[in-house]
């Protein structure tokens, strides 16, 4: 599967990086699954994916004020990364897009402009072995509203030295491709693992 790119030219290639660069969101939910189940938090696999692109603190504080729990941020917040660390064996990536990176590298500016720890993201990108072709990473907890507030990638525009409007972002959650558009910038959907279909 190709995937369709709007019209140029661009000065910046943006990527988020969980379910657009990394087929990860499957190990992700896996990994959450697992640490809210101690907790006996329930996280519906479709709230899961809704919710791509938010910072992990902000998912684990929006489900106690869900559920009228008082789960611990920070310890859970470990906890979930390092079941995902784990995991890292079984990561890929997602073929069109890696196909995007190896063919424009050396010709366009990468950013990565994520919603997870930039530990995550060095992580995610060792294991593909792609991380020294991106210039910029934006991750959570670096900008102070994530998407689908349109902060994270004009930061990230800005870190690079281009305009807003000259940036193609990279987005697999209807969150992400707001903040672009907020952004001023134009956009290429990603699919889901159910829409690409069993690899």
């Amino acid at each position: 599967m190709t995937l369709e790119l709007p019209e140029g030219p661009f000065a910046a290639y943006l990527f988020d990086c969980d379910g657009t660069i990394v087929d990860s969101m499957p190990l992700h939910y896996i990994a959450w699954k697992k640490a809210l189940g101690e907790w006996n938090c329930e996280f519906e696999e479709q709230t899961f994916y809704s919710w791509g692109g938010m910072p992990v603190v902000e998912i684990i504080r929006s489900l106690n004020e869900m559920n009228g729990l008082a789960m611990p941020v920070e310890e859970l917040h470990h906890r979930k990364e390092g079941l995902y660390y784990e995991m890292l064996g079984d990561l890929h990536g997602v073929p069109e897009v890696i196909e995007h990176v190896h063919a424009s590298h050396g010709k366009i500016p990468f950013a990565v402009v994520s919603g997870s720890t930039r530990q995550s993201v060095v992580k995610s990108l060792e294991v593909l072995g792609i991380l020294d072709k991106f210039d910029v990473l934006v991750c959570a907890g670096e900008y102070s509203k994530g998407k689908p507030d349109p902060e994270p990638f004009l930061l990230a525009a800005e870190k690079l030295g281009v305009s807003a409007k000259d940036c193609l972002v990279f987005e697999d959650t209807d969150m992400g491709i707001q903040s672009a558009t907020a952004a001023g910038m134009k956009s290429v959907k990603v699919m889901q693992p159910w829409e690409r279909g069993a690899r």
